[in-house]
């Protein structure tokens, strides 16, 4: 029976791989894959503290993998083509040099790195592995440059596999995966599977994160891994059982091509996450700790917004202040941004989309730009949160107008004017835009760059490949999304103190290289209210199973529903908040996270998650919604010190506390009596 699921999945696989970019058709097939072979009915089994932590088991997984898969001169994890010819096939084809493993912490915060030059004795291409292991959360990671060093034009490059390698999992590997953001009450929620010999396909829908996220959780009967692509474009992976584990392919989808002289592509990011255990949730646990110390942006924190001006032409500076100075101060020292959405800058007419591209304040609204707002913001201990779509204009926009007279600086969209593309893989232009946007975010005082990405851009890379490339497939993406990168990178460095909120259309851009520069502020779309400001009557609980889709990944991550009562307010409990309470249990959710029962959205069940510091204390939230008719939730608690005695209390109750081992609350756990409907219970522990 397995294998017929296998082959209809490959089916739907390959007609995925023929479906339009960005369609509910490519959507709805790319999950029907995953769907016949998947549940999202997960739960686990209970693990206490101990068997939580990372343990030198784990770190001995990693070094030794990483040592025989990427400091190694034999098989290396990662492959490509130069002229037709195989690189691990002709390996005596290329002479290696491996420099000296660095401090740690000395290129990557928590990591240490070695690079490995690999040059091709034919040719004048150079290949550079950047690669660092983290001892202490058991992972590594790493990219995959090819260079024409020469000063004609080098072969053909391509097949250029990020990774093509065996994870030793053991067999039967089961893998978790969660699906991306469409705008769906179901976005991120996550399946389980068992692999088979036909390879499971995902892939980008159109260069976004739509159809499912480039994180999964691998586990079989000899340990696990979780794998992370970082790749804010069209990537790919494939996963499949093998003899021994995983195997996985990971790369661009597509590149194909010669180098011209000087010339740098480069490969996706592979990050793996190794583990020792029979239970996934190490894993995701060992990874959310990783992504709190070494991938999120340095100094990271858990931020709380307000709205100062969202989608609002109508919006002045006068009213704004106002605003800003009517918040109360005991409010205002709980905010870090006031946030300004879209339609702040000059407009035709009151869509906000038609007219993108004069990044400076409207001044019949704003006559001192942002600065008089900004300073007001300051008063209050908070910066300016300002909403940018940076990579599109429209015609006749002041980045339109200086784009467009340069060969090559602008993707022109030919069937509407309203969705023109910067062109990021010119090197010419990326500095324009960058020197524009760093005047722009100064002028306005901004600490929290907004960054909107709302169309597909695959089809206008490849329109550029045709136009500007030689029809080399791939290569605009490449210096697009590598640019990208860079651009975020010197905007940071060049403004202390800035950070940048990943929007894109709502977790549309979620994957672990956007993860090193920014934090999604706004996961979903589905979270917006329609234009009469009414929100989707199941949002409540989407935000609920939302949550505990992408905990699993993201422990720094935002939203709102915008619904003012106890239970809406405790739905809104996120890690970083649009809303100013639950201060004193936020914390917990960047720590470690136990899913304990999904609910999905179904009104009907109850649906209920954990967050901990290192099984020392933490909090449960139990949502019993509006038509679960059974009073009473079994709660068990996972992750915690066994010998260890705890109290436990309800947050609203905090005068009546149970007392009882870890052992005893992960095995036998307590009944909840809960009447109310519907209720959000919150639970607090803590070791005593």
């Amino acid at each position: 029976m397995r294998s017929i699921i296998a082959l209809i999945q490959a089916l739907l696989f390959i007609v995925s791989s023929f479906a339009v970019p960005d369609s509910n058709f490519k959507v709805l097939v790319d999950r029907a894959a995953v769907d016949i072979s998947s549940t999202s009915e997960i739960s686990f089994e209970p693990l206490c503290a101990d068997e939580n932590a990372v343990s030198q088991q784990d770190k001995d997984f990693c070094r030794e993998w990483y040592e025989e898969n990427i400091l190694t001169t034999e098989n290396p994890a990662y492959t490509f083509k130069v002229g037709g010819r195989d690189f691990r096939r002709n390996i005596d084809d290329w002479d290696f040099t491996i420099d000296a493993e660095s401090e740690a912490g000395a290129v990557y915060r928590g990591g240490k790195t070695t690079y490995i030059t690999v040059a091709h004795k034919k040719s004048p291409i150079v290949v550079t592995v950047e690669a660092t292991i983290y001892e202490e959360t058991a992972t590594c990671d790493w990219t995959v440059y090819i260079k024409n060093s020469g000063d004609e034009n080098s072969p053909v490059v391509s097949k250029l596999y990020a990774m093509d390698a065996v994870i030793p999992t053991g067999g039967k590997t089961e893998v978790y995966c969660s699906q991306g953001s469409f705008a769906e009450a179901d976005d991120f929620e996550t399946m389980k599977s068992k692999l088979a010999l036909l390879p499971m396909v995902f892939t980008a829908n159109g260069g976004r994160s739509e159809s499912f996220l480039p994180y999964f959780n691998l586990l079989g009967k000899d340990g696990g891994a979780v794998l992370a692509v970082g790749w804010s474009g069209q990537w790919y992976t494939s996963l499949a059982q093998t003899i021994g584990g995983t195997k996985v392919e990971a790369k661009q989808e597509n590149l194909k091509g010669y180098l011209l002289p000087g010339e740098e592509v480069r490969s996706p990011l592979i990050s793996l996450t190794f583990y020792k255990a029979d239970n996934a949730l190490k894993g995701f646990n060992t990874y959310r700790k990783h992504a709190v110390d070494c991938v999120a942006p340095e100094g990271t924190k858990q931020v709380t917004t307000t709205g100062i001006g969202v989608e609002v032409p109508g919006t002045t500076e006068e009213k704004v202040i106002q605003g800003i100075k009517d918040i109360p101060d005991d409010r205002a020292a709980s905010l870090d941004y006031g946030w300004v959405d879209a339609g702040w800058y000059p407009m035709n007419d009151n869509n906000w989309a038609n007219n993108l591209g004069n990044w400076y304040a409207d001044p019949a609204r704003f006559p001192n730009g942002f600065g008089e707002i900004s300073k007001a913001l300051e008063e209050k201990g908070m910066g300016l949160l300002l909403w940018y779509e940076i990579e599109r204009c429209c015609k006749d926009s002041e980045v339109y107008n200086a784009c467009v007279n340069n060969e090559g600086w602008m993707i022109i969209n030919e069937e509407n004017e309203s969705t023109n593309y910067v062109n990021f893989a010119n090197e010419d232009c990326l500095e324009y835009i960058t020197e524009y946007m760093l005047d722009s975010l100064r002028f306005n005082g901004v600490k929290c760059l907004r960054n909107d990405h709302n169309y597909v851009l695959l089809p206008f890379w490849e329109q550029a490949d045709k136009q500007w490339a030689d029809e080399r497939k791939g290569i605009t993406e490449n210096h697009y999304v590598t640019n990208l990168y860079r651009f975020f990178d010197t905007l940071v460095e060049e403004i202390p103190g800035l950070i940048i909120d990943n929007c894109a259309s709502g977790g549309k851009r979620l994957d672990i290289e956007m993860a090193r520069r920014s934090i999604p502020l706004w996961r979903s779309d589905y979270n917006c209210m329609d234009g009469e400001g009414n929100s989707n009557p199941d949002i409540l609980q989407a935000t609920q199973a939302q949550t505990f889709g992408l905990s699993f990944w993201y422990p720094y991550n935002g939203t709102c529903a915008y619904i003012y009562n106890e239970y809406a307010d405790r739905t809104n409990i996120i890690s970083c908040s649009q809303q100013l309470t639950y201060f004193d249990i936020r914390p917990y959710m960047v720590g470690n996270y136990y899913p304990l029962t999904f609910g999905g959205l179904d009104t009907e069940k109850y649906h209920a998650m954990q967050f901990d510091t290192d099984g020392k204390e933490g909090m449960a939230i139990v949502y019993k919604r509006e038509n679960v008719e059974n009073n009473t939730y079994h709660l068990v608690l996972n992750g915690l010190e066994s010998k260890t005695v705890y109290e436990v209390y309800d947050y609203d109750k905090p005068e009546t506390k149970y007392e009882l081992t870890g052992e005893d609350l992960m095995k036998h756990g307590i009944n909840l009596t809960i009447t109310e409907t519907p209720k959000a219970v919150i639970m607090l522990y803590k070791a005593r």
